[in-house]
């Protein structure tokens, strides 16, 4: 991978990447990016996280070449810190600031010199850029451990920040970020002055950047303008694409119709010439030369009536190609439904071990959204109502079936199909019930029957959600951990689209508030680490 500061924007020339096992991510793939800011998006599975890997370095192309402008800053999913280092560490200031430290006690040896370089400023820099994301009350000298998820990697932001990049990959950076935090972010990307692309799926932090780049299908188109122009244009495209496919249709069923016509009137014409020579009216001779001269009309005929047939099908074809899949997720289990009145659940005195208290009842198929600043107890609340964790003092008790979607989705079997293991949690069901079932959820026909271990991220939430929506009994009550971490675009339309049509109670810890908003929440709360109450940022 070259890297030339003089470059405006990186390069994909003729990119071809491949795993091991053979499975082609990328051919020929052309591509260039930059200055300014651009979101990458596309389907789970589709290569966003490869290619940013690939930009990097990290991963080496089978064929072609990447050309990076300057050094790069790489912010990846799913990122863990040891948790034992110090926070000077991690910002990768620590043996410049311990060199400082020593000159300033008066140890002039040359080595210190040479581990400040120019670097006098350090420490103030690194309080500057913490303060900037909203890490302020961060020591230096604190270990990785003390932070929360979303400060670990608001922190590793701060490490990249530091290094002056000229270009910034960010892989879904919003996963496990607080609204704060995201705040934060949100503006040092609308800061940004160099090269930066993002990947992800959070709508506000797409409506910050210059162009979007779409990976589908194996290759990749550019869009100027931000998520809500890029909608734009796609509906707009979708629209025309539509109204030729219903074009392509009608067409197709008219030259099916010409063609039978055509057919029918050659047999008159055939049984007309056959009826002719049989009563011998006309010389011998005539009548074969008529039934030549008939023979290749008609071929002709025919041969034009199936170019004009097979030429309907291209168009068709074509057609069909342009118009987008959305396929949605079908849940219309009645035995989901609460009825308005109906206890659903109740907090009474309850006590969690990071110290938080609540109280709570919900009635009916209420829509609770739970918010609250990272580390501030939300999972630990939610695993304490699921029965996962035994509370301090008090008491959390569901009067209806539950079932918890946590952000680690470990609770499929992965050597086992889906069918299978929706089958161990619905064991009364037939097998062609639960098939019938899963194609709701999009997993159809042979689909079903995948080990779950080979499912990428999005199909895996969809897969965990549809056991959890299936088992028996079916659950009344809903709750989601961070439900929209790590789905692609589509995946969270899909999520949002099952929700739609849940009929039961539903509780979503989620810092997401697009989604949030679209699933029609009719309460909001707020656990601040130590009482659960109402959200007055969004009641």
């Amino acid at each position: 991978m070259s890297a030339t500061p003089a470059c405006p924007s990186l390069t994909c020339t003729r990119l071809s990447f491949s795993w091991p096992d053979g499975t082609e991510v990328f051919s020929d793939f052309d591509w260039q990016a930059g200055p300014g800011r651009t979101g990458l998006i596309g389907s789970n599975g589709s290569g966003k996280s490869t290619l940013l890997r690939l930009l990097t370095g990290r991963l080496t192309p089978t064929d072609g070449t990447v050309h990076v402008p300057g050094e790069v800053g790489y912010l990846p999913q799913g990122l863990t810190l040891e948790t034992r280092r110090r926070v000077d560490e991690a910002l990768g200031i620590d043996e410049a600031r311990a060199a400082l430290h020593a000159i300033e006690a008066g140890d002039v040896r040359e080595e210190n010199f040479t581990a400040v370089g120019d670097d006098w400023d350090v420490e103030e820099r690194a309080r500057a850029t913490l303060d900037q994301l909203g890490l302020e009350r961060i020591g230096l000298d604190r270990t990785i451990g003390e932070l929360s998820g979303g400060e670990s990697v608001l922190l590793r932001l701060a490490a990249l920040l530091l290094r002056r990049p000229d270009v910034l990959l960010l892989d879904e950076p919003t996963n496990n970020l607080d609204r704060r935090a995201r705040r934060r972010l949100y503006d040092t990307v609308a800061a940004w002055q160099g090269v930066l692309v993002v990947v992800s799926h959070d709508r506000e932090l797409l409506e910050l950047v210059d162009q979007i780049a779409e990976l589908r299908a194996g290759g990749i188109r550019s869009y100027g303008g931000n998520l809500s122009g890029y909608e734009e244009v796609i509906a707009t495209e979708q629209d025309a694409a539509e109204r030729k496919l219903r074009v392509a249709e009608a067409d197709l069923k008219r030259q099916r119709r010409e063609l039978a016509d055509a057919q029918t009137k050659l047999a008159k014409r055939v049984r007309y010439g056959n009826k002719m020579r049989a009563n011998n009216r006309e010389p011998k001779i005539v009548m074969n030369q008529r039934k030549r001269e008939a023979q290749v009309s008609a071929g002709k005929h025919r041969i034009m009536h199936e170019q004009r047939l097979e030429d309907a099908r291209g168009r068709l074809d074509e057609a069909a190609g342009r118009v987008r899949e959305d396929d949605e997720i079908r849940v219309d289990l009645p035995f989901t439904a609460v009825p308005s009145g109906r206890q659903v659940l109740t907090l009474r005195e309850l006590e969690l071990q990071y110290g938080a208290r609540a109280e709570l009842r919900v009635h009916g198929a209420e829509r609770i959204a739970l918010t609250g600043d990272n580390g501030a107890g939300k999972t630990t609340l939610l695993r304490t109502i699921a029965g996962q964790l035994a509370p301090v003092s008090g008491e959390a008790v569901a009067h209806v079936p539950l079932r918890y979607l946590p952000q680690r989705l470990d609770l499929l079997d992965d050597s086992l199909s889906l069918v299978q293991n929706v089958r161990a949690l619905a064991p009364a069901a037939s097998e062609n019930r639960v098939r019938a079932q899963l194609a709701r959820f999009l997993f159809r026909g042979a689909r079903a029957d995948q080990t779950v271990g080979t499912l990428s991220g999005g199909e895996r939430f969809r897969a965990t959600l549809a056991a959890l929506m299936l088992a028996e009994p079916a659950p009344q009550l809903l709750m989601l951990d961070e439900p929209t971490n790590n789905l692609d675009m589509a995946s969270v339309r899909q999520l949002r689209s099952a929700l739609e049509s849940y009929a039961g109670a539903l509780i979503v810890a989620c810092h997401d508030m697009p989604f949030l908003r679209d699933i029609g929440v009719t309460r909001w709360l707020r656990l601040d680490g130590e009482l659960l109450e109402g959200d007055p940022a969004e009641l």
